[in-house]
């Protein structure tokens, strides 16, 4: 294929997920068509030396040349002439005109008078037609029209009804959060004209959409939880210390990220993090309960913290580690085909799930340890504060 003239030739791995445009997706939007392909292209020398960045293209057609002829209303006017004469007698001149019927038995044949093959493909051919006027005199076309060689419209993409050109691209070896900010700071320095703009559109729309909808996810499920454990509790105090174990977990998640050399996936990741939010929770509640529990058996506070500590750290620690190891085969891509009976190492599944795993994971260990520690001392100081009918600790 590489022999062939103007074929380009990629191959690209499968791709897990929803379907998403390419990882840089510019489109400048404005009214003349041909200013927006010269924006492309000052676009893409822009940026094109920036580290990361592959595969840069844009999807403006340049229209085929073609004769355009432009009659000059006042020339004509003087002259006797009008446009429909003038463009009736040029339309004639390459596509003809139909002066007679040949008759052949039963068949007839059109007979149409044009000029001759060589003389149709010619600018300087037309410029020697000669127009017929008022009183059959000749009047040269270039007198009342001026004939030259222009470039015409090749594909025109419109947006939300506005015209558009689109410059995308790849990236290798670089996020493409990472590129998009250096295309930023590049594209921001650049003089646009009025009325001519840029957005981001493709991956970086999607994972915008993304992001916005799982920020709203997460606030309205920690919201939910607080609600549910203000009610149950009948206080404000201790659901906020329950509560804490979520802002543990986060500290457990951007480690596990850099341990792992991962990315923070809009997607996974921040599913990951929303499901953490209704895990780690559990093991403040199991804390937090049985410690009311033995408060109203007639304990002080801080040896019903100690006994607590003490009776419930194996059910928190089994149930973390019970969880942790149900993911580890989804964060390695260890998987076992029964159909085959075989170990399948690496899959290729793993780059998708392997994000969320990794948050579970390293949240949900880090939050439990964290738990076990942070929680009484929060129990502790929220009942030192005064809780009626509890002694302080």
């Amino acid at each position: 294929l590489s022999s062939i003239k103007g074929v380009e030739l990629q191959v690209e791995k499968e791709k897990h997920g929803p379907p998403t445009g390419p990882p840089v997706n510019i489109e400048i939007s404005g009214e003349e068509i041909q200013l927006l392909g010269e924006l492309a292209a000052v676009v893409r020398k822009q940026i094109r030396d920036i580290p990361g960045l592959v595969d840069l293209k844009d999807n403006f057609v340049k229209g085929k040349p073609e004769i355009t002829i432009r009659v000059d209303k006042e020339k004509a006017a003087l002259m006797g002439l009008d446009t429909y004469t003038i463009a009736y007698t040029v339309k004639a001149a390459v596509r003809g005109a139909k002066v007679g019927v040949f008759r052949e038995g039963k068949e007839e044949y059109d007979i149409l008078a044009r000029l001759p093959e060589k003389d149709r493909h010619s600018v300087e051919s037309l410029r020697r037609v000669t127009i017929s006027g008022p009183k059959g005199e000749p009047i040269p076309l270039t007198s009342v029209a001026d004939v030259s060689l222009t470039t015409g419209l090749g594909a025109i993409q419109r947006l939300d009804q506005k015209r558009v050109v689109t410059v995308s691209g790849n990236v290798s070896g670089r996020l493409a959060n990472d590129v998009i900010r250096d295309i930023k700071a590049r594209l921001n320095q650049m003089q646009w004209p009025r009325g001519y703009r840029f957005r981001f559109t493709g991956e970086q729309q999607e994972q915008d959409k993304a992001k916005d909808f799982l920020s709203k996810a997460f606030v309205g499920a920690v919201f939910l939880i607080l609600l549910i454990l203000i009610a149950q509790f009948d206080s404000f105090k201790i659901p906020l210390v329950i509560m804490s174990s979520v802002l543990l977990s986060l500290i457990g998640v951007f480690m596990g990220l850099l341990v792992c050399g991962m990315p923070f996936g809009v997607i996974m990741t921040g599913i990951g993090v929303i499901s953490l939010a209704g895990v780690v929770v559990n093991n403040a509640i199991v804390l937090i309960d049985y410690h009311r529990q033995l408060m109203e058996k007639g304990l002080a506070c801080k040896e019903a913290l100690i006994q607590t500590g003490l009776t419930r750290f194996r059910p928190v620690m089994l149930t973390a580690i019970t969880t942790v190891l149900g993911l580890v085969p989804m964060a390695t891509g260890v998987s076992f085909d029964f159909t085959a009976m075989r170990w399948d190492l690496g899959g290729e599944s793993s780059q998708w799930w392997g994000p969320m795993a990794v948050a579970v994971i390293f949240g949900l260990g880090v939050a439990t340890m964290l738990t076990l520690l942070v929680v009484p001392v929060l129990l502790s100081w929220a009942q030192g504060k005064g809780s009626k009918g509890n002694s302080p600790c």
